[in-house]
This record gives structure tokens, C-alpha cells and sequence, in this order.
């Protein structure tokens, strides 16, 4: 008789450990479960060109074209799951009960709710999901004053749309600059700058003291005495791991799933990954929240699911599209680097690049699409590299790859 693997969730590491564990083991049946009633779907385009028009979340199936059935998997629409009933290794959906024989959980990751500014507060919006998407494009088309709480990726890629469609925007943020958990100060300014030149107020070292729903909008009241008045509010303040499942069901766990280096949790049965766990990261468990480190991360949980034992060892990147400029970031940023190399490019362009112990450790760039794919493998491979060189533009890093070889 075939072993079963189930699946619970809908993001990328759901769906990458659902297709691996087939394609490691064929004769497995593998079957996903999720709470919406689609295909699962990328969920970066629903802050870029999901809100701008160019595109629908059903353009972009993460499973590709044909989607699940493709990789023969069984996907179970509408069946969120209520429980998992270690003992007779089963889960509980919506649907009924399921049985497995290794459990894959991948629930991700749920928003930060404001107080003062509720999900269910007229003219509020959260953005998570595809029908977050369709209700704010809906609003922000006859929006004139958009107000952006949270100054990380989803709030700036928000306010960067916003500004595109023609909405004054203003974004409030409480760190003193932006996007402090993803880059470094100067390259923060950098695009703090081409907001401002756009035309978006950006205000740091503000939070959100009273807000009050109006006829026509939100007065939000800051913690300085400031008013502002928006047609509509988006609140991008973070995500927190989806972990309840998991903790209801006696599994350990600490603001996340904690798993091995082979995705199990503390049951033996049952692996996990994504955004709703903690794992071993170079110094310590930690928690990533981004689709390179979910799809990879799922990929292996799925292997080791349906049989496997490889270790998670990946070199983790994001990135991020607003206006014209696409920023990411490669590697573990370090907090004590040896030192800092920043190399100049054309136009917007520009790579900061961390050096530990004669390697680059962690990156980050702008518009330097095709550098970074090189440092990544200097990274991966820990290269030892002169930092005279990786400050040259005239030195290609490719070489550098070359010499090691």
C-alpha cells in the first residue's frame, strides 16, 4: 500500500514539498491541503503588478503551468485544517479527516494587526492573500490620500504602486530609517531618496497613536501630535510564524516550529518549513520570511518526507522590485563583518558586499542583477577574495570564480 504525505498550507514551501516528495519517491500519494479555493500562487507580484493591473494572482500558479495535477499531487481546496491527531496520525479539515504517514507543515506566517487600525475597520487593509489584493486595486482606484503604515518591503512595494497609480502616499515608519531588517543604512537611504524624489513622505520615528474612521476616510494621529488624513490605510507591520497548529498538537514549539537541520519537528512523523518555523542558522535558530528560503526550504522537507535525510544549507536571498529599482540581498548578514566593500555601478546601481574572515558572507544590491548571481557563488563556495577587487568595477567577479577553480 502507497504511503501517504499530507501537505497543509498554500505558500511556496508547501507547494515545493509536495512536488519534491513526489518526485523523490513516485509511488508516494501526496495530497495538499489549503483554505483557499485556488491554486496556490505567487504572493510577490500582489503588492507590484497585482495592484498596478498588469496582472492577476492566477497568472502566476507557483506550481507552473498546469499547476499541482501536473507533478501528481491532490490538492484539497477549502479543507483548512482544525487539528493534527498525532496518535492516530490523522489531521482534521473542513473536509474530514486525512491520514498520513509523514506530515509536511508549511502554514507560513500571519499579519500583524494594529490595534488602533483592525483588519475589520472600514478603509483598512492587510495584504496577504489575493482577495486582500482585489479589495485594495478596488479602493485604491478612487483613493486620492494613501497612508502606508510600515516602512519594510510589503509597506514601500505598497507605497511604490500607490504613488504609480497617481495616490499622494505617505508612509509612517517607527525604526529612524527604513527597511532596517533588510539592508544596510547608506543603501536604505538610497532608496529612501527615490521615494522622496517620487513624490512619497516618508516620516521615521513615527507610530500610529489613535486612528478614527471618518465619512469620507481615517484621521491617524501619531505619536509627534501629527494628523493625517487618508482615503485609505495599508498596514504592512510584519508577519508573525502561523504556529498554533502545530503548538495545539504538542509539537515544540518558541515564535515558530522548531525543526532540525532535516526539517523534523519533535514528532518523527512530522517535518516542517517555511515562514512558520525556526531552524539552525549559522549562530543560533532563526526565522526567515522569504520566498527563496520557503521554496527551498519546503523542497527538502518534502525530500526527507518521502524518505531523504539531506540537511538545509542553503545561502538565503529576497529581493524586492519599487519603482525602477530591483534590490536584493544574498547570505547571512553578518553582525560583526570585517569589513564593508561597496562597489559602484551604472546608473541606480550599487552592491555592498560584508567580508568575514577573507569571504564575502551577505550582500546587497541594487539593479546588479547579474553581479549578484556571481557573488552568490562566492558565498556558497566561500571563495577567498581580495577586497581591493570586489571594489573594482573593472574587475569581473566571474574571474574570481575562475581563480578558485
Amino acid at each position: 500500500m502507497a504511503r501517504n504525505i499530507v501537505v497543509i498550507g498554500s505558500g511556496p514551501a508547501a507547494v515545493f514539498a509536495a512536488m519534491e516528495a513526489k518526485r523523490r519517491d513516485a509511488a508516494v500519494a501526496v495530497t495538499l491541503v489549503t483554505d483557499e479555493a485556488c491554486e496556490p500562487y505567487e504572493k510577490p507580484p500582489l503588492s507590484k503588478a497585482v495592484l498596478l493591473g498588469k496582472s492577476q494572482p492566477e497568472d502566476a500558479p507557483i506550481a507552473g503551468p498546469g499547476g499541482l495535477a501536473r507533478h501528481g499531487v491532490e490538492v484539497r481546496h477549502n479543507a483548512r485544517c482544525t487539528t493534527i491527531d498525532r496518535a492516530a496520525r490523522e489531521i482534521v479539515t473542513a473536509q474530514g479527516r486525512l491520514s498520513y504517514d509523514a506530515l509536511v507543515i508549511a502554514t507560513g506566517s500571519t499579519m500583524r494587526e494594529l490595534p488602533a487600525l483592525p483588519m475589520s475597520m472600514s478603509r483598512v487593509h492587510y495584504l496577504r492573500t489575493d482577495a486582500h489584493a482585489r479589495a485594495l486595486k478596488a479602493e485604491l482606484a478612487a483613493a486620492k490620500r494613501v497612508v502606508v503604515i510600515g516602512a519594510g518591503l510589503i509597506g514601500l512595494e505598497v507605497a511604490a504602486s500607490a504613488r504609480e497609480l497617481g495616490c499622494d502616499v505617505a508612509v509612517i515608519e517607527f525604526a529612524p530609517r527604513i527597511m532596517a531588517r533588510a539592508c544596510d543604512p547608506e543603501t536604505g537611504e538610497l532608496i529612501a531618496k527615490e521615494h522622496a524624489q517620487r513624490g512619497v513622505d516618508i516620516r521615521l520615528g513615527t507610530a500610529v497613536a489613535r486612528a478614527a474612521a471618518q465619512a469620507n476616510g481615517i484621521v491617524i494621529e501619531t505619536n509627534k501630535g501629527e494628523t493625517l488624513d487618508a482615503g485609505l490605510v495599508v498596514v504592512g507591520t510584519g508577519v508573525k510564524p502561523d504556529d498554533a497548529l502545530a503548538g495545539a498538537a504538542g509539537l515544540k514549539v518558541d515564535d515558530g516550529i522548531i525543526v532540525d537541520a532535516q526539517c523534523r519537528t519533535s514528532d518523527p512523523a512530522i517535518f516542517a518549513a517555511g515562514d512558520c518555523t525556526r531552524f539552525p542558522g549559522p549562530a543560533g535558530l532563526v526565522r526567515l520570511e522569504n520566498w527563496r528560503h520557503a521554496q527551498d526550504h519546503g523542497a527538502l522537507a518534502g525530500r526527507n518526507a518521502a524518505g531523504a535525510s539531506d540537511s538545509y544549507n542553503t545561502v538565503p536571498s529576497y529581493w524586492t522590485e519599487q519603482y525602477d529599482l530591483y534590490v536584493q540581498g544574498v547570505g547571512w548578514p553578518e553582525p560583526a563583518p570585517d569589513s564593508l566593500v561597496r562597489r559602484p555601478l551604472a546608473g541606480k546601481g550599487t552592491l555592498l558586499m560584508e567580508m568575514k574572515g577573507g569571504v564575502i558572507v551577505h550582500a546587497i544590491g541594487i539593479n546588479a542583477q547579474r553581479d549578484l548571481a556571481a557573488v552568490r557563488r562566492l558565498i556558497e563556495r566561500k571563495v577567498p577574495v581580495d577586497a581591493g577587487a570586489l571594489a573594482d568595477p573593472a574587475q569581473p567577479f566571474n574571474a574570481m570564480l575562475k581563480a578558485k577553480t
